[in-house]
């Protein structure tokens, strides 16, 4: 005897998703009204944000794309007009130098290399900052070792090759700020590493050493240590021999970024646990291959937001370098401004506003990725 079974119709047959939470509960309009609107206080302290930012952005926005001239041969494109209507940022004028506030006088033949130069640049920190890129440890010796020595032939030149030689006297704009940061990256962190090893040593003459090296650095401002690298420097090589002008704030930047590098990297071997090192030891590992192998590695990982970060402020810090008449962006800009051919009452605050969107570009993603590390380390810790 068979049974029969029938369906019943009030019986779902096929599972139903979930359904969101109501938008009161979760999403924008909750996050608004926990955030900004959950006590009359927090009202209050929106309304006047808001009210600031209108004050703010809206006049800016109307300098720099409402009102602003995009095109123009001279200044008589970004003058008033007839009828005295406002004229905003001057892009013409940043269009008509752009060149000049990436290359400096680098002889227009020769830029190539300077592009050459970038495209280096790029691959270097993306190998880098790529914690999955393949092969990394190629890439430290790739951007420590072969990329300072091959930008410095391209750049400077080199007859024995058919590169023309070009006096650092020509860099300007955006390549020398771009060379004064890498240089302080490049030599702050294997120089921070070692200060940092030297500040943690059993040997009381180093470890001195190394104390009164950071802290006197980390105790005057970077334009104090630029006049003294400008001035003192010449005076330890002897009497035939004149160091670049341009190396000597790259001395100066590459000392300063070693000492603060130098502190954050000592956090970070202050990080790991002890029995990192008596296992190391315990293997039969020597000093430095113990450090080189397992403590190194670990400290250097931990720390990468604190390193970035340390970028971030030698970045914006290199606007220093002009004070000592080297021609970085800020003072290639600044240079320009002479020029009657383009001589408005908006000028100046347009070269400076183009300087302001550079570093915040860079400055900005530096950030991001600090941001972006800090999060993916904290999900590692979390599992």
């Amino acid at each position: 005897m068979s049974m029969l079974v029938t369906q019943q119709p009030y019986l779902r047959q096929t599972q139903v998703d979930p359904e969101p939470p109501p938008a009161l509960v979760s999403g924008p309009i909750a996050w608004v009204r926990a955030h900004l609107l959950s006590s009359p206080l927090n009202i209050a302290m929106t309304v006047i944000t808001l009210y600031l930012a209108y004050l703010v952005f809206v006049p800016l926005i109307k300098f720099a794309l409402i009102d602003a001239v995009w095109t123009g041969q001279d200044r008589e494109a970004c003058l008033a007009g007839p009828g005295g209507g406002e004229v905003g940022a001057c892009w013409a004028y940043v269009r008509a130098r752009f060149s000049y506030f990436v290359y400096g006088s680098y002889p227009w033949e020769q830029r190539w290399r300077v592009d050459v130069f970038f495209v280096l640049t790029a691959i270097g920190v993306v190998w880098m900052l790529w914690l999955d890129a393949p092969r990394r440890s190629l890439g430290a010796i790739y951007f420590f070792i072969i990329y300072p020595i091959v930008s410095f032939i391209l750049l400077s030149g080199w007859s024995a090759i058919g590169l023309t030689i070009v006096d650092t006297s020509l860099w300007g704009g955006i390549l020398v700020t771009l060379i004064v940061s890498i240089v302080g990256i490049v030599f702050s962190l294997p120089f921070g590493v070692v200060l940092a090893l030297g500040r943690r040593s059993a040997l009381p003459a180093i470890r001195l050493a190394s104390v009164i090296f950071i802290e006197v650095i980390r105790g005057v401002p970077l334009i104090t240590v630029l006049f003294m690298a400008n001035t003192m420097l010449p005076l330890f090589l002897p009497g035939n021999m004149t160091p670049d002008r341009l190396l000597r704030p790259l001395v100066g930047v590459a000392i300063f970024a070693a000492a603060y590098m130098a502190e954050v990297v000592r956090g970070g071997l202050q990080a790991i646990p002890k029995g990192q090192y008596e296992g190391a030891m315990s293997l039969g590992l020597g000093y430095w291959t113990m450090m080189r192998l397992v403590v190194l590695p670990q400290a250097l990982r931990i720390v990468i937001p604190g390193i970035v970060n340390v970028f971030i402020a030698l970045f914006k810090d290199t606007t220093l370098v002009s004070i000592v008449g080297i021609f970085d962006l800020l003072r290639t800009i600044e240079a320009t401004l002479t020029d009657p051919t383009w001589s408005t009452p908006t000028t100046r605050f347009s070269g400076y506003a183009f300087a302001a969107v550079f570093y915040f570009i860079f400055c900005f993603g530096m950030s991001r990725y600090s941001l972006a590390i800090e999060r993916r380390f904290a999900r590692g810790h979390k599992r």
